[in-house]
């Protein structure tokens, strides 16, 4: 384990190595820094009404630094963060300060040798994707060692090694692999001559994890892989407006608390094509996955010690009652599809009138895998067996939204939304069984002069499930450059009878931004790109602050 100390003392081995390889440089090579600073805070008070949490703190943070010094073949950096008083969804092991990411790379004509902290994606995400979501608590950097290789035109190879963060400590568990991709437009200039590029790529990730005492009853422990193998293979052809990746993984037996401990394989695959041109787009895309969870340490749960991600196939909402049943991807197995098709009826024309209409349509459905329950999912066993294209009984998910965008005048924009939904509340929750609700919104925005913009929402969610019906109300107001004042209203006019209210004033100069507001936030679910974690309900003063530099 990697103590704070530690941290600090290779936090600060990097920063001298830095500084050490700058100095050699040649004279007047331009050596840069650059780095930000986020800090959130929120002076908690008790609610009852809405179940906040009681709190020692007379004020919670999350604050994070971030420095990057950067010259001709060098550059270093370092990440500070103080969650001594983390805000209310972020877990208890959040709870600390310290230099948890540090790096140095080194960045040559052909190649880039990475030590330190670092983030990697292969591929879609299947089987290996490092990544830092401070809005979910994610933070799965890998500390060891990454070498990128371009030894020909459209020929890219990686290769790295580490082990994983988890909160304010690493994994035992090493994680290796590397990953080849071949532009062959880059090689056969014919097809890049006529628009055609097609990429081919492949990956592997091995995970090494020692054995440990996991008993199936008193006597008898579980033979656990202390090695576990993952492949992706993909394809990716772009011929003018038409895209189309086709990619598939799957992974060695690997038993952990997410599968039950079962020895069954695990498989994803994924079909998305695209079309656009000036005035429409296009997407459909379908995936498949089984048994595709996949962590550096096989005890844990929560949103922590993932080493792959499997994208969402369902629209990421920005409206507050589109998203109040938000979908994560399921790892342990799903069916899931979606649509998109976008268009604008152009200007002087019977629906595209005087400024143009936009339309899009969107439709999400994620659906059970069929599942054979031989063994009964007991420890130890196969688990189940799985018919490719035979689905399950369960609904996990379905979302159908339409979206029109309209120019009324040269001051007035006008944006309206109906969605039906059906959100599993049992299968993603654990209770609450099937939701099935329609959202209505409007936003308009209007334009009084160069420096005063008005905004407006309305937007209503009908349900007679759950906690019934919500009405949501927002009232914007910017004064360019510098200020923006908001005002909002969550209310639930079924079952609580509850407000949920807002207000905020927000300064901008330069590369500094202060926000300072007051309300009350809903317990619920934050997702972003397939990935949820639960906020409980607070209430009090929030101040953020943000700085680039």
């Amino acid at each position: 384990m990697i103590t704070i100390n530690r941290l600090f003392c290779l936090a600060l081995l990097s920063i001298s190595s830095a500084y050490c390889c700058f100095a050699q440089e040649e004279n007047g090579k331009k050596i840069t820094v650059s780095g930000s600073i986020q800090s959130d805070i929120l002076i908690p008070q008790d609610d009852d009404k809405i179940g906040t949490e009681e709190t020692n703190d007379w004020a919670l943070t999350n604050t994070y630094a971030d420095v990057s010094v950067m010259s001709k073949h060098i550059d270093g950096g370092a990440r500070f963060e103080f969650l001594k008083h983390p805000l209310p969804g972020f877990e208890k092991d959040f709870k600390g300060w310290g230099v948890p990411n540090i790096y140095l790379k080194a960045h040559f004509k052909n190649w880039n040798l990475t030590l330190g902290n670092f983030y990697e994606q292969f591929g879609s995400g299947f089987i290996l994707r490092t990544y830092e979501e401070r809005s979910l608590g994610v933070d799965n950097s890998l500390l060891g060692g990454r070498l990128v290789i371009n030894p020909l035109p459209g020929v890219t190879i990686k290769a790295l090694s580490g082990k994983q963060r988890h909160y304010w400590s690493y994994n035992d568990a090493w994680v290796s692999g590397g990953d080849v991709e071949f532009g062959l437009d880059q090689w056969f200039k014919t097809m890049s001559e006529h628009g055609t590029y097609l990429t081919l790529g492949a990956s592997w990730v091995n995970k090494y994890e020692s054995d440990e005492d996991i008993m199936t009853d008193a006597t008898h422990k579980l033979n656990l892989p202390t090695y576990v193998n993952a492949f992706d293979v993909r394809a990716n052809l772009q011929k003018g407006n038409f895209n189309v990746l086709a990619e598939y993984a799957w992974k060695t037996q690997d038993p952990s608390f997410d599968n039950g401990y079962i020895y069954r394989k695990g498989k994803v695959a994924m079909l998305s094509a695209t079309y656009s041109k000036k005035g429409m787009s296009l997407l459909l895309q379908a995936k498949r996955s089984d048994n595709m969870s996949f962590r550096s340490r096989r005890t844990v749960t929560g949103t922590s010690s993932f080493i792959n991600h499997l994208p969402a196939f369902t629209m990421e909402h920005t409206y507050a009652l589109a998203a109040l049943y938000p979908y994560a991807t399921n790892p342990d197995g799903e069916w899931a599809y979606q649509a998109e098709l976008g268009y604008t009826f152009k200007r002087h024309t019977l629906l595209g009138g005087k400024y143009g209409t936009s339309v899009k349509i969107n439709f999400s459905h994620v659906h059970a895998i069929d599942r054979n329950e031989h063994d009964n999912g007991i420890m130890g066993s196969d688990g189940y067996g799985s018919a490719f294209w035979k689905w399950g009984k369960q609904t996990y998910y379905q979302d159908l939204n339409v979206q029109l965008e309209k120019k009324l005048s040269r001051a007035f924009k006008l944006s309206l939304m109906y969605m039906n939904q059906f959100y599993n509340k049992t299968v993603i929750e654990g209770e609450g069984g099937m939701i099935h609700s329609d959202i209505f919104v409007a936003e308009g925005k209007y334009t009084v002069n160069r420096k005063m913009t008005l905004r407006g929402e309305l937007q209503y969610l009908s349900t007679a499930d759950d906690d019934g019906d919500w009405l949501y109300g927002l009232l914007e107001c910017s004064l360019m450059p510098h200020w923006m004042f908001t005002i909002s209203d969550m209310y639930n006019s079924g079952v609580t009878n509850l407000h949920y209210y807002q207000g905020y004033i927000t300064f901008n100069t330069g590369s500094h931004r202060l926000q300072l507001g007051y309300g009350r936030t809903r317990a619920g679910f934050n997702c972003s790109g397939g990935v949820c974690r639960y906020v409980p309900a607070s209430k009090g003063v929030t101040l953020s602050y943000n700085y680039n530099f």
